[in-house]
């Protein structure tokens, strides 16, 4: 598989963290399901190629649109390609996806909705547009332009919002919600409510996915590092504690994880 990223243009960096596409000039063979996890982030994507089929477990649960919305994550998911490969994604950064749609983002979490069923006909044009596009570039230009025109400018809300993302993705997930509700001098309910809204998690489950990600990233670099010494780092309380949301955000244990094939997992690991 060839995975490439890409950076957006300047009015909309804020918001979106990188394009991607993922691609295969044959048909897929059959592996099996591709494990993702989850990481704090919402992604737009377009099936180019063959659509994917979604499992959660050893269920099916649907073949995937031609475009849509995935929602966050709260748990691994499964998805295995039908074809050919050709994907084309936008990555939101955590409360970026909250400026372009009137609904509250938790709304969609853990669901698949499709782009016209938010944004009606100007959706199925987009999914008509980027399916004719020849190539990633092109791709960009009309994603950009259909962003922009439905770019509402961030509230004062929002700003404490990306502040909040901002300080739990730097602290790799060691922040405490009580920390930041007394530094931006709101109420912790208030806060947990505005952030869900915009995030479409909790930030107390928000932080636990950051600091995960840090934590398999620093596997992924570094595989030489003892699981005892990642959970220390990473503030885990010990070795077990790391363990439990190992196997609740991945599905695995960290035996199975090394010996597992996760390259499409590990191409979206959040950095």
């Amino acid at each position: 598989m060839i995975y490439n990223t890409y950076t957006p243009s300047k009015p909309l960096e804020k918001y979106i963290k990188y394009y991607w596409t993922l691609e295969n000039a044959r048909a897929a063979n059959p592996q099996g399901p591709e494990r993702i996890f989850p990481d704090g982030c919402v992604e737009l994507m377009f099936h180019y190629g063959d659509v994917f089929r979604k499992y959660l477990g050893a269920k099916e649960v649907y073949t995937q649109s031609r475009s849509f919305i995935h929602g966050q994550l709260k748990n691994f998911i499964e998805v295995e390609p039908t074809g050919k490969i050709g994907t084309f994604s936008i990555r939101f950064t955590p409360a970026g996806l909250h400026h372009f749609l009137p609904i509250n983002i938790d709304d969609i979490t853990e669901h698949d909705v499709s782009v016209a069923d938010l944004w009606g006909r100007p959706g199925a044009i987009l999914e008509e547009q980027i399916m004719e596009a020849p190539d990633a570039a092109k791709r960009i230009r009309i994603v950009e332009n259909f962003l922009l025109k439905r770019l509402t400018v961030a509230q004062n809300s929002q700003d404490i919002i990306s502040h909040c993302v901002c300080a739990i993705s730097t602290s790799r997930g060691l922040v405490s919600i009580d920390k930041l509700s007394k530094d931006i001098n709101i109420g912790k309910r208030h806060l947990e409510r505005k952030f869900l809204n915009a995030v479409g998690l909790s930030p107390k489950l928000f932080t636990r996915i950051i600091r995960f990600q840090y934590a398999l990233n620093v596997i992924d670099k570094m595989p030489q590092s003892t699981l005892t010494g990642v959970a220390y780092d990473m503030g885990f309380y010990d070795q077990s504690h790391f363990i439990k949301d190992f196997r609740e955000f991945t599905g695995l244990n960290p035996k199975q994880y090394f010996v597992s094939n996760l390259e499409f997992a590990k191409h979206l690991l959040t950095p």
